[in-house]
């Protein structure tokens, strides 16, 4: 059985979905440290010109080592109205907009209070219109004790996993030799990112790569799958 893991992201990237695709399970990291100015509140959207980024506002003064289980949303600020917004402005003649904008405006339309709960919640929806369901699980549910290498570890033994799926940045920080020990193969994901029709690419502005993958989902609608999985590198490696 593949495991992969990582930190619950907002409107994350297609490659998040392409190494969950590749698994037969997925587990958030919703214990370890929450590092602003990263994916973990924030990711790009294609618009006129180039892109720009949606960012969650969330309340960190005081709170610089908190986990991502802890993180709160500052909804003192117009947050949510402003992403539907921008939304609405630069998809919303994108031919699929209308299949998938509802769900977003439901949950603009209402208060969410942490983090995490709101990244988790959208991840899901589109596992589910990626038609990628696979059984997701929380570490704080699985209940690591050890770091690094060895949380990752940890988390495979619990889920009886024996193939552990990582980003390519993982070849910069995991103790390979580790996984030998424990008896687990380590996999490394291989994903070169596809072009897809993207609303505003022309002769003017060439194709924005690396944006939310509801940039995708909006412009491509249920081929979105199947673009992920023809992006050259859809195997796993050995």
């Amino acid at each position: 059985m593949i495991v992969s893991v990582h930190q619950p992201q907002y409107l994350p990237w297609i490659g998040y979905f392409d190494k969950i695709d590749k698994s037969d399970c997925f587990v958030f990291l919703d214990t370890v440290q929450y590092k602003p100015r990263e994916f973990q509140n924030r990711n790009k959207i294609c618009v006129k010109g180039g892109w720009l980024w949606l960012t969650v506002p969330v309340n960190v003064k005081g709170h610089y080592k908190q986990s991502i289980l802890d993180v709160e949303i500052d909804n003192e600020k117009a947050w949510n109205a402003k992403h539907k917004k921008n939304l609405i402005s630069w998809y919303g003649n994108t031919q699929f907009f209308n299949t998938y904008f509802p769900f977003f405006e439901e949950v603009y339309n209402k208060k969410c209070n942490k983090l995490v709960d709101l990244n988790v919640m959208i991840i899901k929806y589109l596992l589910e219109k990626l038609k990628t369901d696979r059984p997701v699980y929380f570490e704080s549910e699985i209940g690591t004790t050890k770091m690094g290498t060895d949380r990752i570890i940890e988390i495979c033994q619990k889920l009886r996993a024996n193939t552990y799926l990582s980003g390519i940045g993982g070849k910069d920080y995991l103790e390979e030799e580790k996984f030998l020990k424990a008896g687990i193969t380590l996999k490394y994901q291989e994903f070169n990112h596809p072009n897809y029709r993207q609303h505003y690419e022309s002769q003017t502005q060439s194709f924005q790569p690396y944006m939310s993958v509801i940039d995708l989902l909006f412009n491509e609608g249920t081929r979105s799958i199947d673009i992920i999985r023809e992006a050259q590198g859809r195997g796993i490696p050995g």
